[in-house]
C-alpha cells in the first residue's frame, strides 16, 4: 500500500488515441508478430514523488476473424510523466485503440518551506 502523507494531493487524467492503423494498413492492422505502440505522457504539473498510474482501454476496434490479444501498461513512471504502452502479438489485427489514464500522488505544497 502506498501512503500519501502530504497535505497536497494531485490527480491527473488523460485520454490518448494510440493509433489508427486500419486507414493506412499499418503494422497493428497487418497482424504479424509482436507489435507495440508507445507514447510519452507528461503531466501538466510534476508530482512530488512517483505517483500511482492506472491505465485502461477505453475504445478498441479489433478484427473479429482473429484472436483478441492486448496488453496495456504504464512504464517508466516518473514524477513528471510515464510511457503509455499498448502491445499485441500473433495474428491479432487491431484497427484502433484509445487509452485513458489516471495518476494520483503527492504534490509539492506551496506552504511547505525547505530551510535546509
Amino acid at each position: 500500500m502506498k501512503r500519501i502523507s502530504r497535505n497536497s494531493i494531485g490527480i491527473a487524467q488523460g485520454s490518448r488515441v494510440m493509433f489508427s492503423d486500419f486507414a493506412d494498413d499499418g503494422v497493428m492492422w497487418a497482424g504479424n508478430g509482436p507489435r507495440e505502440s508507445r507514447h510519452g505522457i507528461r503531466f501538466d504539473t510534476a508530482f512530488r514523488e512517483l505517483p500511482v498510474v492506472m491505465v485502461g482501454i477505453s475504445m478498441w476496434d479489433l478484427d473479429k476473424k482473429t484472436n483478441s490479444r492486448a496488453d496495456i501498461a504504464a512504464e517508466n513512471v516518473t514524477a513528471a510523466g510515464f510511457d503509455l504502452v499498448f502491445r499485441t502479438w500473433g495474428d491479432t489485427r487491431v484497427a484502433r485503440i484509445r487509452a485513458d489514464w489516471t495518476a494520483l500522488g503527492a504534490l509539492v505544497d506551496e506552504d511547505e518551506w525547505d530551510v535546509g
